[in-house]
């Protein structure tokens, strides 16, 4: 069997720039290399928005379109919808049987999202329970590989513990899952903590060229640089958190000694970053703006794409049921 990388992400609302370079970049990078199954997680989007599902459409519609302009291709992957593959829930159902409830109590996610998310009621089975349908997510397609940066490593051990599990159980049906190691770069956002719609502090990847240079000017930079005839430090600068990534390295020659001497202002070096962040994107937006034309489109991709997982899916099920001989 081909390796095979299985990997979704959740409908919660516009993907920004931190998406695409610690997630998205890398996923198109390797759909070349394995059989990849990429798909959009609704059922886990419940797990956080259950209380107002009114937007999860929509942002599957922006996200997947954000995926497909970006590089994801459905001839390459296989892109599918969660919810349209209902193996998923059975699977689900099936190891939530067998994991013990102190696995999940231990979830580093899971104590985190507790203490931090305060305006949601997180005490629900589904979310205690979300690392289950995790490994249903990855083993239904028996997944060898998950990319992942090493910060998700402690999820990825849930799912391998579960399969060991399973296996112990009923015999050898999955393969334990191995990680994918990514680089995932961590963005800054405009104001200096970490890039995340909840903090209003984005650069979407749906957002116009007007729309990044306006939000590129606002970026905090080095906030001992009070004057322009001030000397700066780029290594402590919001905004030169992205020149290293988008800013030739020519440029930035230039750009780290004049800021040093200040030869150069933070609103004429933000600029040229806008310019640099443009005109890498503007391919990308132009796909985009072509695929958006066509209202059918995703929906289309999706349902194409989830009749080629369930071709996967039904014939696992079947040797799973087999094993746990129901």
């Amino acid at each position: 069997m081909n390796q095979r990388v299985v990997s979704g992400m959740r409908p919660t609302g516009r993907l920004h720039i931190g998406h695409y370079h610690g997630v998205l970049e890398n996923w198109v990078k390797i759909q070349d290399r394995f059989e990849c199954f990429f798909f959009v997680a609704d059922w886990h989007s419940l797990t956080t928005e259950y209380a107002d599902t009114s937007a999860i459409r929509e942002n599957i519609r922006e996200m997947v379109l954000d995926w497909v302009s970006f590089g994801l291709d459905p001839q390459k992957s296989v892109i599918f919808r969660q919810s349209l593959v209902p193996h998923h829930a059975e699977l689900n159902l099936i190891l939530s049987m067998i994991t013990p409830v102190s696995w999940l109590e231990r979830n580093p996610t899971y104590k985190e999202m507790q203490d931090n998310i305060e305006h949601r009621d997180l005490s629900t089975f589904g979310f205690l329970g979300y690392p289950v349908l995790m490994a249903a997510d990855i083993i239904l397609y028996k997944g060898t590989r998950v990319p992942v940066g090493h910060d998700q490593l402690p999820h990825l051990e849930i799912t391998r513990e579960i399969t060991r599990r399973f296996n112990n159980f009923y015999g050898n049906v999955f393969p334990e899952p191995e990680a994918l190691l990514t680089e995932t770069p961590k963005l800054l956002g405009l104001d200096g903590r970490k890039m995340s719609k909840s903090y209003g502090n984005s650069i979407y990847l749906s957002d116009t060229a007007e729309e990044t240079t306006k939000k590129v000017l606002s970026m905090m930079t080095d906030p001992a640089r009070v004057r322009r005839s001030d000397p700066g430090e780029p290594d402590v600068c919001v905004a030169f958190n992205l020149h290293r990534i988008y800013v030739p390295q020519e440029k930035l020659d230039q750009i780290i000694p004049a800021c040093r001497t200040a030869t150069i202002g933070c609103v004429e070096c933000k600029r040229i970053l806008a310019e640099c962040m443009n005109e890498r994107l503007a391919p990308f937006r132009a796909k985009r703006e072509e695929l958006a034309a066509d209202p059918a489109l995703v929906d289309e991709l999706l349902l194409d794409g989830s009749r080629r997982a369930s071709l996967i899916s039904d014939a696992v099920m079947a040797e799973a049921r087999e094993a746990l001989k129901i």
